[in-house]
Protein backbone atom coordinates (compact mmCIF):
# COMPACT_ATOMS: atom_id res chain seq x y z
CA UNK A 1 0.00 0.00 0.00
CA UNK A 2 1.17 3.67 -0.98
CA UNK A 3 1.89 5.84 1.86
CA UNK A 4 0.49 9.54 1.32
CA UNK A 5 3.73 11.11 0.01
CA UNK A 6 4.17 8.48 -2.49
CA UNK A 7 0.96 8.84 -3.73
CA UNK A 8 1.36 12.32 -3.93
CA UNK A 9 4.93 11.99 -5.66
CA UNK A 10 3.38 9.42 -7.74
CA UNK A 11 0.37 12.19 -9.05
CA UNK A 12 3.03 14.60 -9.44
CA UNK A 13 5.02 12.72 -11.14
CA UNK A 14 2.15 11.47 -13.74
CA UNK A 15 1.47 15.32 -14.20
CA UNK A 16 5.08 16.42 -14.58
CA UNK A 17 5.17 13.36 -17.47
CA UNK A 18 1.87 14.88 -19.05
CA UNK A 19 0.28 11.44 -18.65
CA UNK A 20 -2.82 10.21 -16.79
CA UNK A 21 -3.42 8.36 -14.31
CA UNK A 22 -6.61 6.99 -15.65
CA UNK A 23 -7.52 5.27 -19.16
CA UNK A 24 -10.71 5.05 -20.35
CA UNK A 25 -12.40 0.89 -21.39
CA UNK A 26 -13.25 2.16 -25.10
CA UNK A 27 -14.25 -1.18 -26.00
CA UNK A 28 -16.23 -1.87 -23.08
CA UNK A 29 -17.38 1.93 -23.39
CA UNK A 30 -18.75 0.74 -27.05
CA UNK A 31 -20.56 -2.64 -25.64
CA UNK A 32 -22.89 -0.48 -23.29
CA UNK A 33 -24.04 1.65 -26.17
CA UNK A 34 -24.96 4.41 -23.66
CA UNK A 35 -27.03 7.45 -24.35
CA UNK A 36 -25.56 9.65 -21.60
CA UNK A 37 -21.84 9.76 -20.46
CA UNK A 38 -21.36 11.62 -17.22
CA UNK A 39 -17.65 12.76 -16.69
CA UNK A 40 -16.20 15.68 -14.82
CA UNK A 41 -13.00 18.19 -15.49
CA UNK A 42 -13.13 19.75 -11.88
CA UNK A 43 -9.66 16.90 -10.60
CA UNK A 44 -7.65 14.76 -13.12
CA UNK A 45 -6.26 13.18 -9.68
CA UNK A 46 -9.78 12.28 -8.53
CA UNK A 47 -11.00 10.58 -11.34
CA UNK A 48 -11.22 10.56 -15.25
CA UNK A 49 -10.57 13.91 -16.71
CA UNK A 50 -13.12 15.35 -19.49
CA UNK A 51 -10.37 15.35 -22.21
CA UNK A 52 -9.56 12.05 -21.45
CA UNK A 53 -13.54 10.74 -21.79
CA UNK A 54 -14.13 13.20 -24.62
CA UNK A 55 -11.18 11.36 -26.53
CA UNK A 56 -12.94 7.85 -25.91
CA UNK A 57 -15.98 9.05 -26.80
CA UNK A 58 -14.97 10.30 -30.24
CA UNK A 59 -13.76 7.09 -31.51
CA UNK A 60 -17.47 5.31 -30.79
CA UNK A 61 -19.68 5.28 -34.12
CA UNK A 62 -23.01 6.19 -32.43
CA UNK A 63 -21.12 9.21 -30.47
CA UNK A 64 -23.56 9.63 -26.90
CA UNK A 65 -23.65 12.74 -25.41
CA UNK A 66 -21.09 13.81 -22.66
CA UNK A 67 -21.80 15.70 -19.82
CA UNK A 68 -19.22 17.40 -17.72
CA UNK A 69 -20.23 18.40 -14.12
CA UNK A 70 -17.49 21.21 -12.85
CA UNK A 71 -19.47 22.00 -9.20
CA UNK A 72 -17.33 24.17 -7.36
CA UNK A 73 -19.24 25.62 -4.49
CA UNK A 74 -22.10 24.25 -2.35
CA UNK A 75 -25.07 25.53 -4.52
CA UNK A 76 -23.20 24.08 -7.46
CA UNK A 77 -23.20 20.73 -6.29
CA UNK A 78 -26.69 20.88 -5.72
CA UNK A 79 -27.52 22.71 -9.37
CA UNK A 80 -25.63 19.36 -10.98
CA UNK A 81 -28.43 17.58 -9.93
CA UNK A 82 -30.90 19.76 -11.56
CA UNK A 83 -28.26 20.01 -14.65
CA UNK A 84 -29.04 15.78 -14.95
CA UNK A 85 -32.69 15.65 -14.29
CA UNK A 86 -32.77 17.96 -17.28
CA UNK A 87 -30.16 15.66 -19.50
CA UNK A 88 -32.46 12.61 -17.92
CA UNK A 89 -35.81 14.09 -18.79
CA UNK A 90 -36.99 14.44 -15.23
CA UNK A 91 -36.61 17.90 -14.50
CA UNK A 92 -39.82 17.58 -12.01
CA UNK A 93 -38.09 15.25 -9.79
CA UNK A 94 -34.50 16.17 -10.21
CA UNK A 95 -36.22 19.89 -8.78
CA UNK A 96 -38.04 17.59 -6.09
CA UNK A 97 -34.62 16.32 -4.91
CA UNK A 98 -33.29 19.35 -4.72
CA UNK A 99 -35.65 21.48 -2.61
CA UNK A 100 -35.38 18.28 -0.16
CA UNK A 101 -31.56 18.82 0.16
CA UNK A 102 -31.99 22.66 0.45
CA UNK A 103 -34.48 22.06 3.43
CA UNK A 104 -31.94 20.03 5.24
CA UNK A 105 -29.66 22.47 4.88
CA UNK A 106 -31.46 25.14 6.15
CA UNK A 107 -32.42 23.01 8.92
CA UNK A 108 -28.89 22.54 10.20
CA UNK A 109 -28.00 26.47 9.19
CA UNK A 110 -31.42 27.29 11.80
CA UNK A 111 -30.61 25.15 14.40
CA UNK A 112 -26.85 26.56 14.76
CA UNK A 113 -28.20 29.91 14.45
CA UNK A 114 -27.49 32.46 17.43
CA UNK A 115 -24.39 29.98 18.67
CA UNK A 116 -20.63 30.49 19.05
CA UNK A 117 -18.84 29.96 15.92
CA UNK A 118 -15.91 27.24 16.02
CA UNK A 119 -12.96 28.52 14.06
CA UNK A 120 -12.16 24.96 11.97
CA UNK A 121 -9.09 23.55 9.84
CA UNK A 122 -10.61 20.60 7.41
CA UNK A 123 -7.26 18.86 5.76
CA UNK A 124 -8.26 16.49 2.82
CA UNK A 125 -4.33 15.52 2.23
CA UNK A 126 -1.85 14.40 5.07
CA UNK A 127 1.75 14.56 3.50
CA UNK A 128 1.90 16.95 2.16
CA UNK A 129 -0.61 18.83 4.31
CA UNK A 130 -3.61 20.02 2.00
CA UNK A 131 -6.56 22.34 2.95
CA UNK A 132 -10.07 20.92 1.56
CA UNK A 133 -11.35 23.95 -0.44
CA UNK A 134 -14.27 23.75 -2.72
CA UNK A 135 -17.28 23.22 -1.01
CA UNK A 136 -16.04 22.64 2.20
CA UNK A 137 -15.74 25.92 3.53
CA UNK A 138 -19.38 26.00 3.24
CA UNK A 139 -20.26 22.84 4.59
CA UNK A 140 -18.47 23.83 7.49
CA UNK A 141 -20.21 27.76 7.97
CA UNK A 142 -23.34 26.00 7.53
CA UNK A 143 -22.41 23.91 10.21
CA UNK A 144 -21.99 26.74 12.53
CA UNK A 145 -18.21 26.93 12.16
CA UNK A 146 -15.88 29.48 10.65
CA UNK A 147 -13.11 27.84 8.02
CA UNK A 148 -9.40 28.55 8.32
CA UNK A 149 -7.01 28.70 5.24
CA UNK A 150 -9.52 27.87 2.33
CA UNK A 151 -12.29 29.95 0.78
CA UNK A 152 -15.76 28.40 -0.60
CA UNK A 153 -15.14 27.24 -4.40
CA UNK A 154 -11.12 27.91 -4.08
CA UNK A 155 -8.87 25.05 -5.44
CA UNK A 156 -6.23 24.91 -2.94
CA UNK A 157 -2.75 24.27 -2.77
CA UNK A 158 -0.25 22.54 -0.50
CA UNK A 159 0.42 24.67 3.00
CA UNK A 160 2.78 23.88 5.90
CA UNK A 161 2.22 22.85 9.78
CA UNK A 162 3.30 26.18 10.89
CA UNK A 163 0.71 27.87 9.04
CA UNK A 164 -2.07 25.11 10.64
CA UNK A 165 -0.83 25.87 13.94
CA UNK A 166 -0.78 29.57 13.77
CA UNK A 167 -4.57 29.86 12.51
CA UNK A 168 -5.07 28.69 15.80
CA UNK A 169 -8.14 26.51 14.75
CA UNK A 170 -10.36 25.31 17.84
CA UNK A 171 -11.36 22.11 15.81
CA UNK A 172 -8.93 19.89 13.11
CA UNK A 173 -10.91 17.89 10.38
CA UNK A 174 -9.00 15.05 9.29
CA UNK A 175 -10.90 13.69 5.86
CA UNK A 176 -8.43 12.82 3.26
CA UNK A 177 -9.39 12.30 -0.20
CA UNK A 178 -10.33 9.01 -1.18
CA UNK A 179 -9.26 7.34 2.40
CA UNK A 180 -11.84 5.27 4.64
CA UNK A 181 -12.04 6.00 7.65
CA UNK A 182 -9.87 2.84 8.65
CA UNK A 183 -6.97 4.25 6.19
CA UNK A 184 -7.44 7.31 7.71
CA UNK A 185 -6.58 6.63 11.04
CA UNK A 186 -3.60 4.36 10.10
CA UNK A 187 -2.15 7.63 8.27
CA UNK A 188 -2.77 9.78 11.90
CA UNK A 189 1.16 9.42 12.86
CA UNK A 190 1.77 12.05 9.86
CA UNK A 191 0.09 14.53 11.92
CA UNK A 192 0.87 12.92 15.54
CA UNK A 193 4.23 13.14 15.06
CA UNK A 194 4.35 16.65 13.96
CA UNK A 195 6.58 19.27 16.23
CA UNK A 196 3.91 21.18 18.08
CA UNK A 197 1.30 18.23 18.19
CA UNK A 198 1.08 17.90 21.59
CA UNK A 199 0.67 21.72 22.07
CA UNK A 200 -1.82 22.01 19.66
CA UNK A 201 -5.13 22.58 21.49
CA UNK A 202 -7.49 21.96 18.97
CA UNK A 203 -10.28 18.59 19.39
CA UNK A 204 -9.47 16.42 16.75
CA UNK A 205 -11.79 14.52 14.69
CA UNK A 206 -11.52 11.80 11.95
CA UNK A 207 -14.39 11.83 8.97
CA UNK A 208 -15.17 9.87 6.17
CA UNK A 209 -14.14 12.02 3.55
CA UNK A 210 -14.83 10.22 0.55
CA UNK A 211 -18.79 10.26 1.39
CA UNK A 212 -19.70 13.39 2.68
CA UNK A 213 -16.71 15.84 2.30
CA UNK A 214 -14.45 15.08 -1.18
CA UNK A 215 -17.10 14.40 -3.63
CA UNK A 216 -19.82 16.67 -5.04
CA UNK A 217 -23.21 14.92 -4.52
CA UNK A 218 -26.19 14.84 -2.34
CA UNK A 219 -24.30 13.64 0.49
CA UNK A 220 -22.92 16.51 1.03
CA UNK A 221 -25.79 17.68 3.02
CA UNK A 222 -24.97 14.91 4.99
CA UNK A 223 -21.56 16.11 5.50
CA UNK A 224 -23.16 19.42 7.13
CA UNK A 225 -25.55 17.68 9.24
CA UNK A 226 -21.86 15.33 10.69
CA UNK A 227 -20.44 18.74 11.07
CA UNK A 228 -23.15 19.81 13.17
CA UNK A 229 -23.14 17.29 15.53
CA UNK A 230 -19.02 17.48 15.65
CA UNK A 231 -19.04 21.66 16.46
CA UNK A 232 -22.48 21.73 18.31
CA UNK A 233 -23.32 18.47 19.45
CA UNK A 234 -26.50 18.81 17.57
CA UNK A 235 -27.90 15.11 16.65
CA UNK A 236 -28.57 14.05 13.13
CA UNK A 237 -31.67 12.11 11.66
CA UNK A 238 -30.66 9.12 11.10
CA UNK A 239 -27.99 9.83 13.73
CA UNK A 240 -24.22 10.12 13.31
CA UNK A 241 -22.36 6.76 13.69
CA UNK A 242 -18.81 6.45 14.75
CA UNK A 243 -17.88 5.42 10.93
CA UNK A 244 -18.68 9.03 9.68
CA UNK A 245 -17.07 10.91 12.53
CA UNK A 246 -14.99 9.77 15.66
CA UNK A 247 -12.98 12.30 17.95
CA UNK A 248 -9.86 11.22 18.31
CA UNK A 249 -8.85 14.11 20.79
CA UNK A 250 -10.65 16.70 22.43
CA UNK A 251 -14.18 16.57 23.01
CA UNK A 252 -17.58 18.32 21.52
CA UNK A 253 -18.37 21.92 22.07
CA UNK A 254 -21.02 22.45 24.78
CA UNK A 255 -24.68 23.72 23.15
CA UNK A 256 -24.51 27.59 23.66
Amino acid sequence: MLSSREISDAVGGSAHRGSSLYSVDTARLAELAPDLVLTQDLCEVCAVSYTRVAEAVRMLDAGPRVLSLEPRRLADVLGCVTTLGDALGVPALARERVQALETRLDAVRARVAGRARPRVVALEWLDPLWPAGHWVPEQITAAGGTPLLAEPGEHTRPMSWDAVVAARPDVLLVLPCGFSPDRTAAELPLLTKLPGWDQLSSAVWLLDGPSYFNRPGPRVVRGAEILAKVLHGIEADPPVTAAEARPIRGRLLRRR
